[in-house]
Formats: C-alpha cells, sequence, structure tokens
C-alpha cells in the first residue's frame, strides 16, 4: 500500500490517524458488548474505516452526509459524542431516536447527517435535492452519498444519477465495493468489469482507487469536492475494500473463501497507515501506545451509562408522528363553510374552473415562498400534463419551475434533500398511479422522518386522480387509501374551486408531506366562487356541505357532485352530506355529529371497496357512534376489479352507478 502525504502536515497525519483508529476501537469494544447483550445488533465497518473517515474529513462540516450502515466513522468524524451514539445503539430513550430506531438509522442535522432507511437507495437521491439547494443559492458546497456495490443494482442508483448529471448537480457518490452484498459476490450483482465505467453512461467523470488507503480516499474527495463545485458537476468514485466481519454478526461469514480475508488482512487500512506514519517519523512506538491508551480510555468512560428501561409515553409518541407548524404569518382561514372573519358569505366572489383555482393558490403561493420550487415532468414549457403549470415559467423561470426526467423515484428524494436546507418543494406526479415508483420515498422515507430523528419533510406531492375520462387501468385509478395508511403523510382531497385553492395554500405551508389528491374530472368540470386573496382551508376539517334528517352521505372528491346531484333529484329525502376533504388525518367530530342527526350513515367513494377508506370511516362510527345508528353503516364503492377502457364498462365500474340501490335500502330500515 503506497502512502503520499502530500502537503499534509504531521499534525494532519495524526489526526487522519486518530479518526480511523477511534471507529476501529469502539467496534472492537461494541462487538464484546454484543455479545454480552448489552447491544442486540451490529453491523461492522471493520476494514473499511478509511472510506468513511478519509470522505468525512475532505468535506466541509456544514456539508451534508448520506451514510449507510457501515460508515461508524462519519459519526465520529463530525465529533457526535459516543455517548450519545451508544444510548442509540442501545435503543434508549436518550439516544438520537428516543428508543425508535436501532444502529445507524438515523441522521442530526447539526451534524449534517442524513439518516439511512432500510432500503439503501433512496439516501442517494436526497444528496441531490441538498446540491440542488446549494446550487440555487449560489453557495459552493457538495454533498455526498454512500451507497454499496450491491446497491448499484437499484434503480434508485440509476434515477440519482441521472438527475445529478441532467441537472448538473455538484453531488458526490461514493460506492464501498466491499465485494459482497450480504452474501451475494459481485459476481452474481453485476456484469460491467468495473462499477466505475457506470459513470460515462450519465455522462459524468468517476476514478476507482483503493479504498483501504486513507490518504488516498481524502485526497480524492478533496479533489472531486474542487471539481464537482468549480464545474457544477456530480463525481463518481469507487473505493475497493472488504469488510473483515459479516453483512451483520448474525450472518457470518462462512460463504466468503479463507483466502479472501487472508489477502484483505494485509491491507487493513489502520495497521498499514499506522506503519506508515512510524516510518515517516509522525508517531514512534509510544506515541501510538498514548493514542490508543486515550482513546480506549474515552470509550470505557463514555460508555458507563446506566441502563434505563423505556416507559412509554403514547401521547408523546403520537405526538411526534409530525412536525408542528410555527406561524410566522397570520394567514386567513376559512372554516368550514368557506366563510371567513372577513366574508361570511360567498356571495361576490368570482366564479372559477377547480383547474383555475388550484392553479392560483400554487401560484399565490409561488409568490409567498421565494423558496418554493416546483419539479414534475413537463410542467415548465409545456405547462404539465393538464396544463396547471402553464405560464409559470415565464413568471418564475428554469430554477424554481423545474422539467425532470422520468424518475418519480430520485424527484420525491430530491424534494426531501430540498427540505434538508430550508426549501419547499411541490412535485406532481403526472398520474396518481404513477406513485408507484417513488412509493418506497413516499412511505418509508418521507412519512417516518420525523418520527425518526425529529426532521420535517416540507414537500407537497399532487396526484391528478380518478376515473370518468375513459382513460383505463393505468391512467385513472383511485389510491389515495394506499397513503392515507402511512402514518407521517397527510392527505387531502378537495371536492370544489374554493377548497382545491385553500387546500392547496395550506398543504404548501404544512411542514409535513401532504398528498394533494386532485380528481382529473373535476379540473374543468365544475365551477364556484373562489375568493381572490391568499387563503388557507384548514387540514383536518371536513366541510359541511348541508345539513339533513334521513340520511348521511360522508363522501370526498367526485363523490360530493354524486351525492348532491342524487339529493336534488330525490328532495323528498333529506339528506346530510358531509365532505370530509382530510382523509388523514380524518374529522372524527364532524363524522359524529353527521351520524347524531341522521342515524343512518352511507359511506361513498370512487375508491374500490376493499381497503377503501370507507372501511375505516364506517368501522369508526360502528365503534364510536352505535347508540345513534338505527341501520348498519354501509358502503358505496367501485367495483373490486381494475378500472376499464370502455366508457360503458368505466360507468358499470363506479360507484355512482350502484348509489340508488343503497339510498333505497337504508331507507327500508
Amino acid at each position: 500500500m503506497q502512502f503520499d502525504r502530500k502537503d499534509l502536515s504531521d499534525e494532519q497525519l495524526i489526526h487522519i490517524y486518530r479518526s480511523i483508529v477511534l471507529p476501529r476501537l469502539i467496534e472492537e469494544k461494541m462487538l464484546v458488548l454484543l455479545r454480552q447483550g448489552k447491544i442486540s445488533k451490529w453491523f461492522s465497518g471493520i476494514g473499511q474505516e478509511a472510506i468513511s473517515a478519509g470522505a468525512t474529513l475532505a468535506l466541509q462540516e456544514d456539508e451534508w452526509i448520506m451514510p449507510l450502515h457501515r460508515n461508524l466513522a462519519v459519526f465520529t468524524s463530525r465529533k457526535m459524542p459516543l455517548r450519545k451514539l451508544f444510548l442509540q445503539w442501545q435503543g434508549n430513550k436518550e439516544g438520537y431516536t428516543k428508543g425508535r430506531e436501532r444502529s445507524f438509522h438515523f441522521g442530526s442535522r447539526e451534524h449534517h447527517i442524513c439518516g439511512m432507511i432500510s432500503h439503501l437507495g433512496p439516501q442517494l437521491a436526497v444528496a441531490d435535492g441538498v446540491s440542488l439547494a446549494h446550487k440555487l443559492r449560489r453557495e459552493n458546497k457538495v454533498s455526498l452519498a454512500f451507497t454499496g456495490e450491491g446497491g448499484t443494482s437499484e434503480g434508485d442508483f440509476h434515477e440519482a444519477l441521472n438527475v445529478a448529471s441532467v441537472w448538473d448537480l455538484p453531488v458526490i457518490f461514493i460506492i464501498e465495493n466491499n465485494g459482497y452484498a450480504l452474501s451475494t459476490p459481485v459476481t452474481e450483482q453485476y456484469r460491467c468489469e468495473n462499477l466505475i465505467d457506470k459513470a460515462k453512461g450519465y455522462g459524468m467523470e468517476g476514478i476507482r482507487i483503493d479504498g483501504n488507503n486513507v490518504l488516498s480516499v481524502y485526497d480524492t474527495v478533496r479533489g472531486v469536492r474542487e471539481y464537482c463545485i468549480n464545474n457544477q458537476k456530480p463525481y463518481l468514485i469507487e473505493c475497493m475494500t472488504f469488510r473483515m466481519r459479516g453483512h451483520e454478526e448474525a450472518s457470518g461469514t462462512r460463504y466468503v473463501p479463507k483466502e479472501s480475508f487472508e489477502k484483505w488482512a494485509g491491507n487493513d487500512p489502520v495497521s498499514n497507515y499506522e506503519m506508515y506514519l512510524l516510518q515517516q517519523g509522525a508517531l514512534d512506538a509510544d506515541s501510538v501506545n498514548r493514542v490508543r491508551e486515550e482513546i480506549k480510555y474515552y470509550i470505557e468512560e463514555e460508555i458507563k451509562i446506566e441502563e434505563k428501561p423505556i416507559v412509554p409515553d403514547t401521547e408523546e409518541e403520537v405526538k411526534d408522528v409530525y412536525a408542528i407548524r410555527a406561524r410566522d404569518h397570520e394567514i386567513e382561514v376559512l372554516d368550514n363553510s368557506g366563510s371567513s372573519s372577513h366574508a361570511h358569505s360567498t356571495d361576490g366572489y368570482p366564479v372559477k374552473r377547480f383547474i383555475d383555482a388550484l392553479k392560483e393558490g400554487l401560484y399565490q403561493s409561488m409568490k409567498f415562498h421565494p423558496n418554493l420550487i416546483l419539479m414534475g415532468q413537463d410542467i415548465a414549457e409545456y405547462g404539465g400534463a393538464f396544463k396547471i403549470t402553464e405560464g409559470f415559467l415565464e413568471d418564475f423561470g428554469k430554477e424554481r419551475v423545474r422539467n425532470t426526467p422520468l424518475c418519480e423515484s430520485a424527484i420525491v428524494g430530491a424534494a426531501l434533500g430540498l427540505s434538508l436546507e430550508g426549501f419547499k418543494a411541490v412535485m406532481e406526479m403526472q398520474f396518481a398511479d404513477f406513485a408507484t415508483v417513488g412509493f418506497n420515498q413516499i412511505v418509508n422515507n418521507l412519512a417516518k422522518i420525523h418520527y425518526r430523528w425529529g426532521q420535517n419533510a416540507d414537500l407537497v406531492i399532487r396526484m391528478p386522480t380518478g376515473a370518468g375520462v375513459g382513460a383505463g387501468p393505468f391512467h385513472s385509478q383511485s389510491n389515495e387509501a394506499w397513503f392515507a395508511h402511512v402514518p407521517g403523510l397527510k392527505v387531502v382531497y378537495p371536492s370544489t374551486p374554493m377548497d382545491a385553492k385553500g387546500l392547496m395554500i395550506a398543504a404548501i405551508n404544512d411542514p409535513n408531506p401532504v398528498m394533494y389528491f386532485e380528481h382529473k374530472v373535476l379540473y374543468r368540470g365544475i365551477s364556484g366562487p373562489v375568493p381572490e386573496g391568499y387563503y388557507e382551508v384548514e387540514i383536518g376539517k371536513a366541510r359541511q356541505v348541508q345539513e339533513g334528517e334521513n340520511i348521511s352521505i360522508i363522501t370526498y372528491g367526485q363523490g360530493v357532485h354524486w351525492a348532491e346531484l342524487y339529493a336534488s333529484l330525490h328532495q323528498d329525502i333529506s339528506f346530510d352530506i358531509l365532505d370530509l376533504r382530510t382523509l388523514l388525518p380524518l374529522d372524527y367530530m364532524a363524522i359524529g355529529k353527521s351520524v347524531q342527526r341522521t342515524g343512518k350513515v352511507l359511506v361513498l367513494h370512487e375508491d374500490t371497496l376493499t381497503g377503501g377508506i370507507g372501511g375505516e370511516v364506517s368501522a369508526w362510527i360502528s365503534e364510536h357512534c352505535f347508540q345513534w345508528l338505527d341501520a348498519p353503516a354501509m358502503r358505496c364503492a367501485s367495483l373490486d376489479t381494475p378500472i376499464p377502457f370502455n366508457s360503458e364498462l368505466e360507468k358499470n365500474f363506479m360507484a355512482t352507478s350502484r348509489l340508488d340501490g343503497f339510498i333505497q335500502k337504508l331507507l327500508r330500515y
């Protein structure tokens, strides 16, 4: 192993030495504690310390790093206290996640480290978003994301590198190639000769280096950082290395040939660098012993912690799922009837189409928030598939109105990265159906991040949804219930132009991830009064459409218009119609009041019956409102089939074709 100190002083060389010895000695201690049952799980990075330490030391302390579970040296090099790290590994309340996560599934805004999720790949796109934030602010900074050689097989790797290249983002991607993805060797993982060859396909530069040579890693990352900043380009580094332990301790290493251990033992990053410093005279034997003893003493002192069992606090657990909004500005909030303190009726408001109200809410939010970025396929010059952002490019420019590649997962991740740096983002999921290819980022990364380590995800994902336009199975499905099941997300679904604008503004102002459903039939199919000012409709509050005595129809989206039409054609029946507007969180108080008024309830929605939000609403009614019911709470929903293309088949599919039957059934009770 050839070391080249270049312009580094002895003091700098020793600092680097301490930075790789510290995680090695911590790991050795953790393996002892694991056997003693004092920690529950450990992912060892023994043999790979040079990559984490060298890369971290080469960056500025305020540049974000997206590490994985074998990057202990990232955390220690950023001077995170070992005591708190140890509490984290124990699942202690005083750790970084209050006992909610284990090992390295956590982050720290203070230390500019973004916590990983077990799916690994999504970290790469988050680095894109952070670098985009730096680029928009004209800051000379990079972000850095780690992946393993196995992770390069994931779609997230492709998407993140592609977006970084297309957007010319200063991101450093590091592959830690240790030969095995758990037990799968590289021969079963990819067919290119070197992973670095993939860089060419993205139009970026790349280099393959000895990942066990800490000076090589440090010097390379330092030079690459300068390149990325000066050229505003991403860069791929492949670090060749080897892990001397199992994927995690329980998995063992029986699948690794003995000769591989013998070969890589001679390339140990710590002992080889230590020998180099002795040869250079930067350290002598006594100094080495002194450094190691100091570190061992530090470790022993830091882990002297009295174990305290966690006493669960249900109120705190629920509260921490969502970030609390700080209201810096007084914004008009309309009440459930659409009125406010400034306007007690809708008379006099200009009448606008649903699509125009939605566009106005988005436009006014762009004016109100200079840090708001719009992202989506074809949203710039073309104005989006439904022309909602038409004209935005001319008023706000390409930096804020950004066309994206067909990389839904990476764009969701990039939006999270923007949030780390204090930006807001609205992403258009061209059709709600396409959210499936960004599903992991949404339900595992965005939704859980605040609960896990207190980091908010300040973005809105626009979801054009629904049937009725003859678009078939892949452009028409109602998938709102998928997301209403996920704590940490908020799900809104307006039915009127007034609510479309007010809920859009509220969603953008909310610091949590909001899934914003927009029914395509409503875009140009309905009109209504819309205040011209900048106002909100409160998320989590239902709208009482009309009060009645005979039957409650609890619904949302296009279902509201089905219910109103049916009521207008059957005026002999007194209908109580409640528009939920928000599906997560639900307005249970409004639901309960509606049940009390009528005693008979129909939950109506366009989504399929099985697994639809109607099941949750009717179950809640049965549990909490049974004493007021005069009939079972019923559900009217669409068929449990994919949505057909043919117009007659589509009409038969839709819930509205069975609405009268359910109403008559309720009346007979």
